[in-house]
């Protein structure tokens, strides 16, 4: 059972769940109709003095699905051109399995019953993956289909911020903007930033346990 302070398993640090930090770059806000361009996705382990970490990347370009949406705004923000000749893209289905693969093997390695997406504003990220499932016909999508971890709430309550990039900061990790909206740089940053967040929160109940009470606080 989870303790706060406590060295704990990973299989049951969330509930059986492994916290898997994902982001996309799509061609707009609409997983229904717009393209899913890029997906990578970080999984965590933990250490044997019980702190949170990232572990293994993956990411692949993804091809438009046919008749997709593609808003030029948002292609101007992640400077995403879907048609390069170099690209190497590949489809939803083959890009999903792709990534899905060590995301399974990272839930039976550390004993956990399913991964649990975590991401900054993660609901737009977990849209656009079931969105891709739907559509691929994927029958074992090893992601909890409705819950996730929010980098956006923990970011404000461990340090007033919302903003992945202001958080980071406020987290004392350096912050390269040059290398935003990037799939594979925001979710690594994104990862740190969770194992931050959680790690900060096991590092003050484990000072609680050893805290010596003044007269006053008594």
């Amino acid at each position: 059972m989870y303790e706060p302070g406590k060295v704990t398993p990973m299989a049951q640090r969330f509930r059986g769940f492994l916290p898997v930090v994902v982001d996309v770059e799509t061609g707009g806000f609409n997983p229904r109709t717009d393209a899913l361009l890029e997906i990578a996705a970080v999984t965590l382990r933990m250490t044997e003095a019980g702190e949170l970490e990232p572990d293994e990347t993956v990411s692949t370009h993804v091809q438009p699905f046919e008749g997709a949406n593609l808003e030029p705004k948002s292609l101007e923000v992640t400077g995403i051109d879907p048609w390069h000749p170099l690209r190497a893209a590949r489809n939803e289905h083959d890009a999903l399995s792709f990534l899905f693969q060590p995301v399974r093997r990272a839930v039976k390695d550390n004993g956990c019953t399913r991964a649990i997406l975590v991401g900054h504003n993660a609901s737009f990220d977990l849209g656009f993956v079931n969105a891709a499932v739907e559509r691929s016909g994927i029958r074992r999508n090893p992601f909890h289909p409705f819950s996730y971890l929010d980098t956006v709430t923990l970011g404000a309550l461990a340090y007033g911020q919302t903003v992945l990039a202001r958080a980071s900061r406020a987290a004392g990790l350096e912050w390269e903007q040059s290398e935003a909206h990037s799939a594979v740089y925001d979710t690594q940053m994104t990862a740190r930033l969770f194992c931050e967040v959680v790690n900060r929160w096991e590092a003050l109940h484990a000072g609680a346990d050893h805290h010596v009470w003044t007269e006053e606080e008594q």
